[in-house]
């Protein structure tokens, strides 16, 4: 059976962007800080950069993506990656969760717009075929299926960065959840952990 994974970077504050995140800063201003380890190092908005992950991230990255086989996004982070320039960047298809769905994109593009958690987790299970999905953020997803115990996996990646302000992960988030370190990756630019969520 499909397992769930949530996975998301933060700061070690806890942050997810910096402020003033959306379309112009993906990640807030200071927020591209955090994803220095999926571009392979410093980058910025300003200036074009490759996607070069390295090292013992992108072995972190390539064996938490080699059994998915769909994702689900919310609206604000797909729209704040500018849709991914318009087509689904991540292995099988990606629901993305919205209350206005009446802006689905063309089928081929790869994303499906949903108006609810239940309703993407089901689908995405479903397109899935059997392999894990991945629930990708924001932080309000992955909050709402920790939340309905949905969540088998956990997986956060910790940037060396005290953001100081943004998105937080848990803001607000008051359940008591007990988790079991399964693995831990550690590179100059983060240190991943996979924790299992006990049920």
């Amino acid at each position: 059976m499909a397992r769930v994974i949530a996975a998301i970077t933060t700061s070690v504050d806890g942050f997810i962007t910096g402020p003033d995140d959306g379309p112009a800063y993906g990640l807030g201003k200071g927020g591209e800080r955090l994803h220095y380890w999926v571009m392979g190092g410093p980058w910025t908005y300003d200036g074009g950069h490759d996607f070069a992950m390295q090292g013992p991230d992108k072995d972190f990255y390539d064996e938490l993506v080699a059994g998915l086989g769909a994702g689900i996004v919310g609206r604000g982070m797909y729209d704040a990656a500018g849709a991914w320039g318009g087509t689904n960047p991540f292995p099988g298809p990606l629901m993305v969760l919205t209350h206005r769905v009446q802006d689905q994109p063309a089928t081929e593009s790869g994303f499906t717009f949903v108006s609810g958690l239940e309703e993407a987790l089901a689908r995405a299970v479903a397109e899935a075929g059997g392999k894990d999905v991945s629930i990708g953020g924001g932080a309000d997803v992955i909050r709402q299926a920790l939340a309905a115990g949905r969540v088998d996996e956990l997986v956060l990646s910790t940037a060396p960065v005290i953001l100081g302000a943004g998105k937080r992960l848990f803001d607000g988030f008051d359940q008591d959840v007990d988790l079991e370190i399964i693995k831990t990756v550690s590179s100059t630019f983060a240190t991943h952990v996979r924790y299992a969520v006990k049920k």
